[in-house]
């Protein structure tokens, strides 16, 4: 195992704990991180990204460049968060989960177990990405895929294994391929 490599301007809060082998920063920007963040190992965290208190990773997180992340925040195991990426407070970002750039996820946001987010609809190099909004307190089900520019209303469920092409209002759930509003 190795120590921690810390790049570049990295500020931490007080009491962080970073375990072996996670990269943090480079030359290329300013990292923060809040207090009291434990992050495990094997996690890399861009530069340009700004992480409030109480942060949490599970092993072999990845965090891209211009993200924002809030308080009382957990990305866990095998998790990606792409660059441009807005994650608010009392997030649960659970396993394997993948948050495609340009991606928002407000308050109180569950994203369950190696649920997928995307921005590319028509897979196009070069092609504008539009990344899905997840409102507060909304909660996404175990293997969701949640396609690019849909907006997932506040408390709104998307059940296990859903892949939701269209809006979701506020409060409604979503089940089924492609998903239906039951």
């Amino acid at each position: 195992m190795s120590d921690p490599i810390i790049r570049g301007d990295v500020r931490l809060g007080k009491g962080c704990v970073i375990q072996e082998n996670v990269i943090i920063g480079s030359e290329e920007g300013m990292v923060i991180i809040g207090d009291e963040a434990i992050i495990r190992s094997g996690t890399v965290i861009y530069p340009q990204v700004r992480i409030g208190d109480r942060f949490r990773t599970g092993h072999n997180v990845l965090i891209r460049e211009k993200t924002t992340i809030g308080d009382d925040v957990l990305i866990g195991t095998n998790s990606v968060v792409d660059g441009s990426c807005t994650i608010g407070d009392r997030v649960s970002v659970q396993t394997g989960v993948y948050i495609t750039a340009n991606t928002t996820l407000e308050d109180d946001v569950f994203m369950g177990p190696c649920s997928v987010t995307s921005n590319d609809k028509y897979m196009v190099r070069g092609a504008e990405l539009i990344g899905p909004v997840i409102k507060k307190g909304a909660r996404i089900g175990a293997n969701a895929v949640i396609l690019p520019g849909v907006v997932v209303g506040e408390g709104a469920v998307v059940g296990a294994g859903a892949v939701v092409t269209r809006d979701v209002g506020d409060g409604e759930t979503v089940v089924g391929n492609p998903g239906k509003i039951i």
